[in-house]
């Protein structure tokens, strides 16, 4: 063992690290810098553009191999899954509320949440595969709609955990939105 450790030294010194920097592993591929500048380029035309990046780049293996239409496809499915975590955590508020005053806000906001996490946002979706873009904006601007008229209902939910959820719900919406718009203006 220590001989082969003394050779591995050896080869070190001998060879300069520039000829051995491609049997190294790479951190990065050209063709990741390209995703990431692709990934920059789609967030700058949003109106949240740290939200956008930041759930772009959530899924590396993903996002790895996405054009601009997968990049949407990646948005949805984040406005779906954060949909769908949102209203977990307003029942789990009903479950947890004694106070009538606070649980009836919580169940009108778990009302509006149901039809978005069980049609409204797949229904868009399902549109934007299909190229209908214009629908499917439609659809995610009323879903941003509905978690608006939540946050009206509940008081003092700018300081909240559901105010929080809801307006994230809000931004990842409207940066859906805009990179739909992107590719039916591209089109």
């Amino acid at each position: 063992m220590k001989i082969s450790l003394n050779i591995l030294l050896s080869l070190i010194f001998l060879f300069p690290l520039p000829l051995l920097s491609p049997l190294l592993p790479s951190s990065s591929t050209p063709n990741d810098n390209a995703i990431v500048s692709l990934i920059d380029q789609t967030c700058k035309r949003t109106p949240y553009e740290d939200l956008c990046i930041s759930s772009l780049t959530s899924n590396p293996n993903r996002s790895r191999a996405a054009g601009v239409k997968e990049l949407a496809g990646m948005v949805l499915d984040s406005v779906l899954l954060n949909a769908t975590d949102t209203l977990a955590f307003t029942r789990l508020l009903i479950d947890r509320t004694i106070d009538p005053e606070v649980e009836r806000p919580l169940d009108y906001c778990a009302e509006l949440y149901i039809p978005v996490v069980k049609f409204t946002v797949p229904q868009g979706r399902d549109a934007f595969y299909r190229g209908q873009y214009k629908f499917a904006e439609y659809c995610l601007t009323d879903a941003a709609r509905q978690a608006d008229a939540c946050e009206k209902m509940l008081p003092g939910s700018a300081v909240s955990p559901m105010g929080d959820r809801n307006r994230i719900f809000q931004q990842l919406c409207s940066v859906a939105v805009a990179i739909i718009d992107i590719l039916s203006k591209d089109q």
